[in-house]
């Protein structure tokens, strides 16, 4: 896995899309319980090399019920990004990830997971990859409908200030999936 992971970080297949330099940042190791498929890595992790030290970062520990100590263990998350440079700034947000990194290299990530209890899609751009065909028609019709796609997966939306209007506008996500989370979460960690 530490050789994989080494050559994934000095990848630089989309350097001349990006705004910064590559900087490749994943996480995991043989043993990792609960995968964090997610979009991309933001500017400060970029910057900061390290996956999550940001309010999404303290948002999705809240809502895994996790302390940083317990969310860091490699052998508890592994962080398998959609694309794992930073793609830079839009409008309203961040850049969509890149689209080479996946096909290049999750296929590659998970032949070396021997522990994989659950995968957590974090945002549209996971779930579109991963539940493929058995998607609902969008990210709040598959967290809604989470259950469904247990025990394998289970979809959230992206835990980033930047997405409070979704859950203003959808408060049950916090009220009722983030408890079954938690359960789920304590139950494999423990």
């Amino acid at each position: 896995m530490e050789k994989l992971l080494t050559e994934i970080r000095g990848c630089e297949v989309c350097k001349a899309h990006l705004p910064l330099d590559p900087r490749p940042i994943i996480s995991g190791s043989i043993k990792s319980k609960i995968i964090l498929v997610s979009q991309a890595p933001g500017r400060k992790a970029h910057v900061e090399n390290k996956a999550w030290d940001d309010l999404s970062g303290k948002k999705l520990r809240e809502w895994l019920g996790v302390n940083e100590e317990v969310f860091y263990n490699l052998d508890n998350f592994a962080v398998l990004p959609m694309g794992f440079c930073f793609p830079g700034k839009g409008k309203t947000g961040d850049l969509p990830p890149r689209k080479e990194c996946a096909p290049l290299w999750h296929s590659k990530v998970w032949e070396q997971f021997e522990n994989v209890k659950l995968i957590l899609l974090i945002g549209k751009y996971s779930q579109d990859q991963y539940l493929g065909k058995s998607s609902k028609k969008n990210l709040t019709e598959n967290i809604l409908n989470y259950s469904d796609f247990l025990p394998q997966y289970f979809p959230v939306p992206h835990p980033s200030p930047v997405n409070h209007f979704w859950r203003r506008k959808n408060p049950w996500f916090e009220e009722e999936v983030v408890g079954e989370l938690q359960e789920l979460v304590a139950h494999i960690l423990k």
